[in-house]
């Protein structure tokens, strides 16, 4: 009497995205870009799928499960305060992004924030730290300049000749008084 065993699909397709099949439920979720591991967790728990479970072994009706959950994290009582896309400036809702999604909300504050000339969007414009960072020594781009040489014949240089003048004749002596 051999049981019945299921494969586990090396590749599931989920959220626009191929995930690994023989990873547990949590670190799969977690290679969606915007979902963290608190709030992968938290999708797992909501979803009912249980710890240690493959993503591979889950059946279509768990995958539509974790779907919905993370289409509407709020209708499934995830808390706020694990939501990317907290009181949202354009919609004023408190809602959770994932990959292209969160690209675009990403880059619509960011274009926003140059627009407006704020001091964020300033720094961003002009390529240096945003978050205070300390920038005297650290985070320089660009070509390195160094030191110029002078040239021979360039004012200011000491002449050839000076040089092996001043070389062959030794300094004179000055005679002390007793």
């Amino acid at each position: 009497m051999a049981e019945a065993q299921t494969e586990t699909r090396k590749l599931v397709r989920f959220m626009r995205k191929d995930l690994p099949g023989e990873v547990i439920v949590e670190r799969a979720l977690r290679k969606i870009k915007g979902i963290s591991f608190m709030t992968a967790r938290a999708i797992r728990i909501k979803s009912g799928i249980p710890k240690l479970a493959k993503f591979g072994d889950l059946n279509e009706s768990q995958l539509t499960t974790l779907s919905k959950v993370l289409e509407a994290p709020q209708k499934h009582n995830i808390p706020v305060w694990l939501l990317n896309r907290r009181k949202d400036l354009v919609i004023g809702v408190d809602s959770h992004k994932i990959e292209a999604d969160l690209d675009l909300a990403q880059r619509e504050d960011l274009q926003r924030m140059k627009r407006i000339r704020s001091y964020k969007g300033v720094r961003h414009i002009l390529g240096l730290r945003v978050r205070g960072q300390r920038t005297r020594t650290t985070g320089r781009k660009g070509k390195t300049i160094g030191v110029a040489k002078k040239k021979k014949g360039a004012p200011g240089a000491p002449q050839p000749s000076a040089v092996k003048a001043a070389e062959a004749k030794p300094a004179p002596k000055k005679e002390e008084k007793k």
